[in-house]
């Protein structure tokens, strides 16, 4: 047992407090206490119950005055009163008396000069080890000596009551700024935790002149590094993993005057239908030292079942980013050559790949966009066109403008190239004689990317998308590269993609305080 206090937090009797214990401690604890189980390879198991994702609906922002001027408050970023956050955070250090609490002291930020400590409390052993391994972690002289900037407390099994706490259910994840605290009720999905710094490090690091993102990335032998900004089901995951490339991080990094750096110090993958074939590096990364939540396990052989997703289609693992063995420790990296935008078009109308100037980049950034398929069961074959903001709206406090502003002005000073990759459909719509782009192409496209070979093509610009795009790529047939060549009814490929184009534009116009210049590199059809 640490000799850790936690008075100054307001929890003064709590029944123990184990301060960064090992994994193997973390996972003792869990067991002991039966929240989860072993899998046969090792794995920690848990079942997160009736939260098997984020909430978004039940984030908030404590509304005071020192920031109240800086957030972009609307649908995502949501206020919440000093005096009900207040309320809040005594029922959840109450709650915490006489309880074992488990407390982690790490780091956010690979990069020292803009790194940030984090002391997560945790109710649940198991959430221990997630966060143990998810964040950066310290060495014995560092934790000697280590106060943190932000706290996060997390009680799952405390549960809102929202008539009387002013939230919208039982669970409610909640940063105040001014306390430099975060308080998470009711969820035990450990992604809240997680996203939680995220957003913190978003509001922080644009403070600092940091281009925080929401991508992976990779690097070279030659310091060449590259990110992969890409919303879910657009191939991010698979197309950064590279045998030729070592990974940095998949999913959370920092862009300063000296280079890339990952956030974390763990990777948290998707896991619903993961296979040893596809993807070697995530397989077998789950072993001993790993959380694996919400995926279906036979009781008696403790074999996991990777294609049920009858729990969640959000099957997760958590695991520190060196059981990846392809990887680069630290995580920083160069300023990146290429930057990927990766969308999975299921209208079959934007080029598989295409180059974005300056204004282009920021605006195809700032719309985030993708098409995912709608309700197929109910015979729905529409596609449904989603726009997240820079790739990651739950968790952007500020603008989306001063995000914006920050990669034009890296792609300004590093001339960095920046390419829109589309994974999703050709040759028509999802569901209307159109097919999923094959891997290989969209391989052999990301490959010349990077390797400065599709610089050598010559480009044409897109009339309705406003993008150029090349004539010619390596391994990939030249007619691929022109969607309306691959569609038999071109009429419908013109109606289709004027459709595609206005539906950014009404996207777009939301984001009242944009550059014209950007405004006006969007689609024109």
């Amino acid at each position: 047992m640490s000799e850790l206090k936690l008075d100054y937090l307001g929890i003064i009797q709590a029944k123990a407090i184990h301060h960064n214990l090992t994994p193997a401690q973390s996972i003792e604890h869990a067991l002991k206490r039966g929240e989860g189980k072993l899998s046969e390879n090792g794995a920690l198991v848990v079942n997160t119950g009736r939260y098997t994702g984020r909430s978004p609906n039940d984030r908030f922002i404590v509304d005071e005055p020192s920031i109240h001027d800086e957030i972009a408050w609307g649908k995502v970023n949501v206020p919440i009163s000093e005096e009900k956050f207040d309320a809040i955070y005594r029922k959840a250090t109450a709650y915490l008396q006489n309880r074992e609490v488990y407390v982690f002291d790490g780091f956010a930020g690979a990069d020292t000069d803009y790194r940030k400590s984090f002391r997560i409390v945790n109710e649940l052993a198991s959430q221990d080890l997630f966060i143990h391994q998810a964040l950066l972690r310290p060495n014995q002289e560092e934790l000697a000596n280590f106060t943190p900037d932000f706290t996060v407390i997390a009680v799952p099994g405390l549960h809102c009551i929202p008539e009387i706490d002013g939230v919208n259910s039982e669970a409610a994840i909640i940063v105040s700024f001014e306390r430099k605290m975060v308080v998470i009720c009711g969820s035990q999905y450990a992604g809240e935790i997680k996203k939680s710094v995220f957003s913190v490090m978003n509001y922080i690091l644009p403070k600092q002149d940091v281009f925080s993102m929401h991508c992976s990335a990779n690097i070279g032998k030659d310091n060449d590094s590259a990110l992969f900004f890409g919303l879910s089901g657009t191939g991010k995951t698979t197309l950064s993993a590279d045998p030729n490339r070592k990974l940095i991080g998949d999913d959370e990094h920092g862009w300063s005057d000296k280079g890339i750096f990952n956030i974390e110090g763990g990777c948290y993958a998707k896991c619903i239908n993961l296979s040893q074939e596809h993807e070697p590096d995530i397989w077998n990364a789950i072993r001993f030292g790993s959380l694996v939540e919400n995926v279906v396990m036979d009781e008696d052989t403790r074999v996991l079942d990777f294609n049920d997703g009858s729990l969640t289609e959000n099957t997760r693992a958590a695991y520190p980013v060196d059981f990846i063995e392809n990887v680069q420790i630290p995580g920083v990296g160069g300023h990146p050559k290429t930057v990927i935008f990766l969308t999975a078009d299921a209208f079959g109308v934007l080029p598989p790949v295409s180059k974005l100037e300056r204004n282009s980049a920021m605006y195809h950034y700032v719309s985030g966009y993708t098409a995912k398929l709608a309700g197929t069961e109910r015979g729905i074959t529409e596609p449904e066109a989603t726009f997240s903001t820079c790739f990651g709206a739950p968790f952007l406090p500020l603008p989306a403008a001063r995000y914006a502003q920050l990669l034009g002005e890296r792609i300004d000073a590093h001339n960095s190239n920046v390419y829109l990759v589309n994974t999703g459909w050709s040759g028509g719509s999802y569901g209307k004689g159109g097919y999923r782009m094959k891997l290989p192409l969209t391989r052999a496209m990301v490959t010349a990317c990077l390797n400065g070979e599709l610089e050598k093509s010559e480009f044409v610009r897109d009339p309705i998308f406003n993008v150029m795009v090349p004539t010619t790529c390596p391994d990939v047939p030249s007619d691929v590269l022109i969607p309306e060549k691959v569609w038999q009814d071109k009429e419908a490929f013109k109606s289709t993609a004027h459709k595609l184009a206005e539906l950014f534009r009404s996207n777009f116009a939301k984001y009242t305080k944009m550059p014209q210049e950007v405004i006006d590199a969007g689609p024109k059809g």
